[in-house]
């Protein structure tokens, strides 16, 4: 396995397109590199996602688990279920950072999790201080807290100008899902 001599923190947030997929495209350029990258994708309950299959092809240097109920969470209504889920794969991510098996660890969607108060922020501010120092972790989501932007050592912020939906173009399959 291909060490890391020093891992640090991302962040990709912002209101625009593209957080995710910058987050896999650096999973991708880490395992042509032979690094090993586990990614746990939160709030993600409903199928269809084809990065859940592209991954696959980079396997067993690139695993990847998704968590989330079915359905959209509305702040402070319905989430029960989605707390459950959320819960769920944080646990997991404690997991997998903390063994220090894996050179990246990317946790999609965690600052959204976060934003809808499914999970504290203070446990992740917790995990990462907890995180071994050649882990490189990498959260992304809308609505990066000050606390968060200020202990990450990189963050992109994904701003919208202008984008498909504003011309009733829907989401398209391989495209945005």
């Amino acid at each position: 396995m291909t060490d890391i001599s020093k891992g640090l923190v991302q962040i990709y947030t912002g209101e625009g397109k593209g957080k995710t997929t910058a987050a896999f495209g650096l999973a991708i350029r880490a395992v042509g590199h032979g690094f090993r990258v586990y990614i746990i994708q939160f709030m993600k309950g409903r199928g269809g996602y084809g990065e859940l299959e592209g991954l696959k092809r980079l396997q067993p240097e690139c695993q990847l688990e998704h968590f989330g109920a079915q359905g959209w969470v509305h702040k402070g209504e319905n989430i029960e279920e989605h707390s459950k889920e959320v819960l769920k794969a944080f646990r997991r991510a404690q997991e997998i950072i903390i063994s220090g098996e894996w050179n990246i660890v990317i946790l999609d969607e965690v600052l959204t999790a976060l934003w809808f108060e499914l999970i504290p922020e203070s446990e992740v501010l917790e995990l990462l201080n907890k995180k071994p120092p050649r882990v490189e972790l990498v959260l992304t989501g809308r609505n990066a807290s000050q606390a968060l932007i200020e202990r990450a050592d990189l963050v992109t912020e994904m701003l919208q100008r202008k984008h498909p939906f504003e011309q009733g173009i829907m989401a398209r399959l391989g495209i945005e899902y």
